[in-house]
Formats: structure tokens, sequence, C-alpha cells
């Protein structure tokens, strides 16, 4: 691979507004970093209620058209845009890199799995028939189709900049909504970036439109009555509020929020596939993923021969500024996140957690101001302790050691939290009993990170996901749509005089 190329603009983030970029130049601004120097790049602009007023307006004005144009030809703009995303996704992998300070390698894994949701929304003619009943009763047909919403948001995080918002407008506009992206301002211009590529694709000015902003973008969109759903994906205190100020609405919602995930290792697993499996697992992307393995569940024996070379692996990974391709894991997004995790070391320790290895106030030459931090492995690890109970998001891996299976299940099934887990292990059956009865919603066996593909949908359970239906796949395109069922019949089938009985069939 050529070494890439650096993504060094300076100037301020603005909002994507009826196809066009628009940067005001008064009003509230933030900083945006430079995590791998630990310096500001440039700044983004924070949206007022009335500039989001004005976006909102602006794309309810498009779904007018987009919203009747049928999904053949919605599907062809979905083409093109394919065609420019794998054209352009080094250049969207590095802004990944600048902003959020994931490794190059691994952001353009994350533009990968974005552009597996807009291959998944080409198909949408197909996702969109409905059903037909002929002679439901006499001389009466009926039939069910969905119908776009409207407008639509999505409210998105800083860790992955591409790919969770293509968990939602590729599929959202794809059938027939038009949509407003309001990404984190941690690492705001890959949505630029995105939409200037669905310009050039071919999509109408309005349909798709970004407004940068905090909380009273956020408050501005749910509370606006022109925007029917709203998708999300972050913390589960802001999940929670954002589902339950929808609901207060009369607006629908899928709130994904945080996770705690385990990997369940039980002693007949292969040893050095389970180590690699933990190692990326656990401090890829700086561990900074909502599917990160956090909490090793060490069953048995299985302890005593993974922690020497865990703790070898742990030491050697190679901390760095993550443009370099050789690099395994670069710089925590802020610091502010930078000193939260160091919190929770501290936390572990005085809690009386074993720690073997401790990234803290590790300097990367060159980088001496950057974020950075390396991981961090805990042994003895308790269920009473707050860096078992929380989550870090960051590269922290807390081990526990239990005695047998049953106790492994019962420690993951009693965590507040549903999002992913794993089980390594070479015995089919307790595979089998470990799918079937975790309380988890995406499950892997001797898989680390069970991100399900395009077609499948992404979600958890208990407080990782508030709300009915999960993000993209088909759950996606129930989520954006809407049903309609149509009963018809003509006036030669129709019997004269008034019926005052329940239609029945006949």
């Amino acid at each position: 691979m050529n070494t890439p190329q650096p993504f060094e603009a300076k100037q301020d983030v603005g909002h994507f507004v009826g196809g066009e970029t628009v940067t005001p130049k008064e009003g509230r601004f933030a900083d945006v970093f430079n995590p791998t120097q630990g310096v500001v790049a440039r700044r983004v602009a924070l949206a007022s209620r009335e500039e989001v007023d004005t976006v909102v307006a602006v794309a309810q004005t498009a779904f007018q058209s987009w919203g009747q144009t049928s999904p053949l030809k919605r599907a062809r703009v979905m083409f093109k845009y394919l065609e420019l995303l794998n054209k352009h996704r080094d250049e969207l992998a590095a802004i990944i890199t600048a902003e959020h300070g994931k490794v190059f390698t691994d952001a353009q894994g994350e533009v990968t799995r974005g552009i597996e949701i807009v291959e998944f929304a080409t198909g949408i003619p197909e996702l969109l028939k409905g059903d037909f009943t002929e002679q439901v009763s006499t001389g009466i047909d009926n039939w069910v189709m969905r119908q776009p919403l409207g407008v639509v948001a999505g409210i998105t995080p800083f860790n992955f900049p591409v790919m969770v918002p293509m968990w939602m407008f590729p599929v959202a506009i794809a059938c027939g909504n038009t949509f407003i992206l309001k990404p984190s301002p941690t690492d705001p211009s890959a949505s630029l970036f995105m939409a200037k590529l669905l310009t050039e694709a071919g999509l109408p000015d309005g349909v798709f439109n970004v407004v940068q902003g905090d909380k009273v973008a956020v408050d501005a969109l749910i509370e606006n009555p022109d925007v029917k759903a709203v998708s999300f994906v972050g913390s589960t205190p802001i999940a929670n509020y954002i589902y339950e100020r929808c609901a207060h609405f009369g607006k629908r919602s899928q709130a994904l929020g945080g996770a705690k995930n385990y990997m369940v290792v039980m002693p007949d697993a292969d040893i050095e596939k389970t180590i690699d499996a933990l190692i990326g697992a656990a401090y890829g992307s700086a561990g900074e993923r909502c599917m990160a393995i956090s909490v090793a569940v060490l069953v048995g024996d299985a302890a005593d021969k993974i922690m020497p070379k865990l703790i070898e692996r742990t030491k050697a990974l190679k901390v760095k500024n993550g443009m370099e391709l050789d690099a395994e894991m670069g710089p925590i997004v802020s610091k502010a996140a930078l000193e939260r995790i160091t919190d929770y070391i501290e936390s572990g320790v005085a809690s009386g957690a074993k720690l073997l290895v401790d990234g803290r106030g590790l300097k990367v030459p060159d980088h001496e101001s950057g974020f950075f931090i390396g991981g961090t492995l805990f042994d003895n690890v308790t269920p009473d302790m707050k860096i078992y109970l929380e989550e870090i998001f960051g590269p922290v891996l807390s081990c526990l050691r239990v005695v047998n299976f049953t106790e492994a299940l019962n420690l993951v099934n009693a965590c507040e939290f549903g999002n992913g887990v794993a089980c390594f292990t070479s015995d089919g059956n307790i595979a089998r009993e470990f799918a079937r009865r975790v309380q988890v919603g995406m499950v892997g066996i001797n898989v680390p990170i069970p991100v399900p593909m395009a077609w499948h949908g992404f979600g958890g359970w208990k407080k990782s996901l508030f709300g009915d239906t999960h993000a993209y796949g088909k759950e996606g395109v129930r989520f954006y749509t809407k049903q309609k069922s149509v009963m018809q019949r003509w006036p030669e089938s129709i019997a004269k005089g008034a019926e005052f009985v329940m239609p029945t069939s006949k």
C-alpha cells in the first residue's frame, strides 16, 4: 500500500443545506482537534435553533418531489454514490484519522462497512415491494404498501463518523425520505465530504443535509414537528433522553446506547487465536468502539494459559500516528476522554484490581502533546468494581476468573447492557447453549466483534437499545417507512343498501 495522504484542511467546518456548504461567520463555534498532535486544527459551527428550523424547512420542501420519485430512480443515485465512495475511500479514511485518531487501516475498514450499507440500499425496489391479496372478500382486493415518512434525522457519535451515519441515511433516502445528519462536533469534516459526493451522484438538493451542532441542535430536531423520526447512536443516558423526548412529541425513534461487551473464554478455546481476538477487539481503535471487548471472562484454567501471552502482546502494541501503516493503535479522540480513561485506571488500582500493563504516561516520539495512552490490562477484577460496571470507552481490558460456564453466562446476563458478546470455545454444545441463552443482541462464536452484515441489522438489548427496531438492513427499511393497507371494490360489485354489520369475508 502506498503512503496515504493526510487530511490537513484548516477552514471552519460549516453546514450543508440545499446542496451547498454554508459556513456562518458569526455565532457559536467549537474547536476541532488533531488528537495526534494535541492541537486545534479547525473550528466547527454550532447551529442555533433557528438555523436548524431553516434546514428542516429545506428538507421538507425537497421531500415533496423526492418522496414521489420512483424507487428505481432512487436506487440509481445510490449506485452512482457507491461508485464515488469506492473511488474516494482513502480520502474519507484520512479525514477520519485526522480528527478521530484511529489508525488509517481501521478507518479504511470503517468506510468499507459503510459502503456495504449503500450496496444494500441499491436494492430498494425489491425491499419496498408490498403484499397483495386478490378477492379477500367478494369483489374486494387488499394490498399493503410502505411509504416514506418525510423528513428524518440522524444524530451520530464521534467514534464512527462515516460508518454510523451510513447506517442511517442511505436506507432512509432510498426509501424516499429526506435526511438531516447531525454529526459529532468532535470529528465533523467527513459529513461534508459525504454530502458533496451525494450531490455529485445526482441526489437532488435538499434531500441530504448536514447541520453541525450540540444539544441545541439535537433538541431543535426533536421538537420540530416536521421531523418525523430520529435515529441516534451514543451513550445510554443520551439515548434514553432522546427516546423519551421523541415519545413526548409523538415521533418514532431508534436510540442505540452504551455497552459493556464480554468475551467468555472456555478452557478448550484455541489459545493463540483467542489472544489475537482479545488484542484486536480490546485495543483496536483505542477501545473507542461500542462493540469493543472490555471484559474477558476466563473460565477454569483458561486464565493460566492466556495471561502470560496477553501481557506480552499488550506491552508490544504499536501505538503511534495513525497515518503510519504499521500502527496498531492511535491516540484517544480528545484530552477530556484521555483524562476520563486515566481516572478509570486509577479507580481500578484503588479498588484492588491487579494492574498488569499500565498504559498511562505514554509518549509517542514527535507527538509528545498528542492524546496517547497505551494498552492497559487488569486481572482479578470483581463485579463490584467501577471498571467492571461502567463503560470506559478506551483501551482498558478487565479480566475476571470464574469456575465454570454457568457462572460466566450468569455474569454476562446480569449486566445492564446487552450490546455485543463473544464466546471462544471448541465445544459445539457450549457454543449453541451460549448463543441461545445469552441475553445480548449480537453474539459472536469465535468471532470477537460480531457486527452484523448490511442486510441483517445492528442493535443490542436492554440499556443498549431504546426503541423497537435495529439499525440498517430490513429493520431500517421498516423504521424509515410506514405501512398503508388499501382495500378496493368497484361499484359493479357493491350490493345496494347501507351495511351496519362489521364487514367480514363472504
